[in-house]
């Protein structure tokens, strides 16, 4: 359902003329990140164009108001019914930040690039109608995500912005493979290079999404009844990259920016718009990847928590070896927290930049976008996301099949003696 609306055109305009006027133009930066995560609705003027980013968007902001607003922490903290709650603010921030994209995005389609598309009979209903069908069309891919995380496997949202991620890579690999070919059989050896270096590249993200450091944690031993419980020695596992892909996602919004507030300049060499607009420019690499540094030990701070990690172990009559309880716990698990982001956080920036690398070596723009950065990192993050619950589920299926199995057994037997 989300890849056939991306395909129907918003009404009022020329489906030929809008694919004429994408294949002229080059989205870089946020746009070309917008365009990415909504399958190519973005750039054909679909009526999924805005897809799932406002609701991304939503779900930052509430995510760092949870953090900020001491209100919002005690909803948080009632359990599933605050998380209820939660949500349906998020849906309600949803339609407003919907809202405010539609109307950017209306005034680019009626930028010069784009009105060669308009239908100039449509033009006195084309605003109204563009608002309402954009809206709806993002609430609807809210809806699909929920439900698809209540009814299915996995994320939801994640796992629409991984198809439509996923939906241009076939397209580009071939436009990879095309511009090869024309080179001969050289050209032939160095795609399968490239696509060597892609699989080693999925590798390196697997071990930095999966990476943890484990941190021995041993629980006191206790007596409930005749029986006694604890004295196991497990381990409190950190995550090497705690943040996932939200550093990348803030440092490519703040960038950016400066190209929306000259963007006149962006023909005109040197300028901070054309700088900050070319991924292969080695200042934008250069602040880029300073910037994904720098949100990844923030964005780790804003939601990784020592002090109540420590209170819990506390409460749950656990200890590290070696480590007093209370604030040297915390202490002690921030400083290994701090030790590990590091490696992580520039291991993130090196992903980031690796798609400016590429375009520089050759690589079509259209399939650099795989060698790293967010499209890459969110397609890795949620694959193997994905993969656990499935695991969990078979193993929960084998788990209820071993129950039931048994319990026919048993009635069958007692049935059977009861005759």
């Amino acid at each position: 359902m989300f890849r056939f609306g991306a395909h129907v055109v918003i009404p009022g305009i020329d489906p030929n003329k809008i694919s004429a006027a994408a294949a002229q133009t080059q989205n870089n930066g946020l746009l070309g990140m917008f365009d990415t995560f909504a399958g190519g609705a973005f750039s054909q003027a679909g009526i999924l164009a805005l897809g799932v980013m406002p609701y991304i968007s939503a779900s930052i902001f509430m995510q760092l108001a949870t953090v900020l607003v001491p209100q919002l922490q005690k909803i948080q903290k009632e359990g599933s019914s605050g998380q209820k709650k939660i949500n349906q603010i998020t849906r309600y921030l949803t339609v407003i930040v919907t809202a405010f994209q539609a109307v950017a995005y209306i005034s680019l389609l009626k930028s010069p690039t784009y009105a060669v598309a308009l239908i100039p009979a449509y033009q006195p209903y084309f605003f109204v109608s563009t608002l309402f069908v954009l809206t709806a069309g993002s609430l609807f891919v809210m809806w699909l995500g929920e439900k698809i995380q209540d009814k299915g496997l996995g994320n939801g949202i994640s796992i629409i912005i991984m198809i439509g991620i996923l939906s241009s890579l076939p397209q580009a690999v071939i436009q990879e493979f095309q511009s090869k070919q024309v080179k001969g059989g050289g050209g032939l050896l160095i795609f399968l290079i490239e696509i060597a270096f892609y699989i080693g590249i999925n590798m390196a993200l697997v071990l930095l999404v999966e990476g943890v450091r484990k941190v021995p944690v041993i629980y006191a031993k206790q007596l409930m009844g005749n029986k006694q419980v604890g004295g196991a020695r497990q381990f409190l596992p950190l995550k090497v990259n705690a943040a996932g892909v939200m550093p990348i996602i803030f440092a490519q919004a703040i960038m950016f920016l400066p190209t929306l507030v000259s963007f006149t300049d962006l023909d005109k060499e040197g300028s901070i718009a054309n700088i900050f607009g070319d991924h292969t420019n080695g200042w934008y690499m250069l602040i880029y990847g300073g910037m994904t540094i720098a949100f990844t030990f923030l964005y780790t701070a804003l939601i990784f928590n020592p002090k109540e990690m420590s209170e819990d172990l506390k409460r749950n009559n656990g200890f590290i070896p070696g480590v007093q309880p209370g604030k040297p716990t915390a202490d002690y698990i921030g400083s290994i927290m701090d030790r590990i982001t590091f490696p992580g956080a520039v291991a993130l920036a090196i992903a980031g930049i690796l798609p400016g690398f590429a375009q520089m070596l050759g690589v079509q723009q259209s399939f650099s976008y795989y060698f790293g950065g967010t499209s890459l990192l969110i397609m890795v993050a949620v694959i193997l996301d994905t993969l656990q619950q499935i695991e969990t589920h078979l193993l929960m299926r084998q788990y209820d099949g071993l129950m039931s199995g048994g319990a026919r057994v048993h009635g069958r037997s007692h049935v059977g003696s009861g005759i």
